[in-house]
């Protein structure tokens, strides 16, 4: 986080900015200067101090982050670390007027917590001002923003998410000072914190963790023991994870140092979860250092599977237009001509053959094929990439 500095005669300040009375922007400006009076981050301030003393309309350079391109050179900027652009939101600009309104608007509720020491999640936010932000995705969007012009991440204004995440398996953890002994009963589902803060004693003697796409091949797992018979950790985000299942992942495996394996779905949406997983999201690429998994092995369902292991006609599905469009799209991100070849390799099949097929198509040859043949065989031979 940035360093914090106090404005020593903020009347001064005050008085320069209700020069602007007549403006129709006037209630912003109003709103710049009440949080300029309680020592907000120093680059923030001093950049709209230095607007104000030489008569510019304010404005806000935000770092932008980019993780990945279509560029298939490998000659890109994109970066898991690093900004690669800027952007300048400007009130002389009619476009950014409603989003520095937003900002700001976020920016005091945020304040509000910090001093308070309050949580509140994206959804509380947007009911404080629903007519002024109309949208969910309006606060979401300030809030990424607030998040890359302060340099921290979420969590650190107390803005909290829903957790979905589920995990169990050979696991031990407190959690701001409560334990949790999954080790106890390997195959009980457990909620993934949603602060990993609070995350600490951290002990496991699993052999690897695995993640699974969907809760139904979790419970599939959990009712055959799976965690118990081979003494691992399961993890599932439902679906697309979210910032909690992936920062608790990442913790893990920097934790444990255990290989971490992945199974999802052989269609575009289970591998754009693999990727979310190893990559980050183009969303957060800001904090994609503390979300992304580069150990994750994909251990499965590959496209080639479905030939390989025999599966009728009948478990297969065709890729729609929309499907054929996301997989195009996937294709010419530059991490998998530069990182993951393989995994492209792969993606390539599933285009050229034009059909998808979920995890579960595996039980055509018995309920339980996939936790006692398919996920052991596989690790243990090093059926991974």
């Amino acid at each position: 986080m940035a360093g914090r500095i106090s404005i020593s005669n903020p009347s001064d300040l005050l008085h320069k900015i209700k020069g602007h009375a007549q403006s129709p922007i006037s209630s912003l400006l109003l709103l710049i200067a009440t949080w300029i009076r309680t020592n907000s981050p120093a680059g923030f301030v001093r950049s709209l101090l230095e607007d104000l003393s030489s008569n510019r309309s304010p404005s806000i350079a935000l770092d932008r982050y980019r993780n990945y391109c279509s560029d298939p050179s490998g000659n890109c900027s994109c970066s898991y670390d690093l900004p690669n652009d800027k952007e300048i939101i400007s009130i002389e600009k009619k476009t950014h007027v409603r989003r520095l309104d937003v900002l700001l608007r976020v920016l005091v509720i945020i304040q509000q917590l910090l001093q308070e020491n309050k949580h509140s999640s994206k959804r509380d936010i947007y009911y404080t001002h629903p007519a002024v932000f109309a949208e969910q995705a309006v606060v979401d969007h300030a809030i990424i923003d607030i998040c890359i012009l302060l340099k921290c991440s979420r969590h650190h204004l107390n803005v909290v998410p829903v957790g979905k995440g589920l995990v169990m398996g050979w696991l031990r953890f407190a959690e701001a000072g409560r334990k949790n002994c999954c080790i106890r009963s390997p195959n009980t589902a457990y909620p993934i914190p949603v602060c990993i803060e609070d995350v600490e004693d951290v002990v496991s003697v699993a052999n690897y963790i695995l993640v699974v796409e969907k809760e139904s091949v979790f419970q599939r797992l959990a009712n055959d023991k799976f965690c118990e018979n081979n003494r691992c950790i399961v993890i599932t985000g439902r679906g697309y994870p979210d910032v909690p299942t992936r920062r608790f992942l990442h913790h893990l495996v920097e934790q444990l140092h255990l290989p971490v394996y992945c199974l999802v779905d052989s269609d575009p949406y289970g591998f754009d979860i693999l990727t979310t997983y190893r990559f980050g999201s183009m969303q957060m690429a800001y904090d994609a250092k503390l979300m992304r998994v580069p150990e994750i092995q994909w251990l499965g369902v590959f496209p080639s599977d479905f030939e390989e292991y025999h599966l009728p006609d009948r478990c297969r599905l065709h890729l729609t237009p929309e499907d054929k469009r996301k997989v195009e799209a996937m294709l010419s991100r530059c991490y998998l001509h530069k990182e993951a070849p393989q995994w492209r390799l792969e993606l390539e099949i599933m285009l050229r053959k034009g059909v998808k097929f979920e995890i579960e198509a595996l039980s055509v040859y018995s309920i339980s094929f996939l936790s006692k043949e398919y996920i052991p065989v596989k690790i243990q031979h090093g059926k991974h990439m």
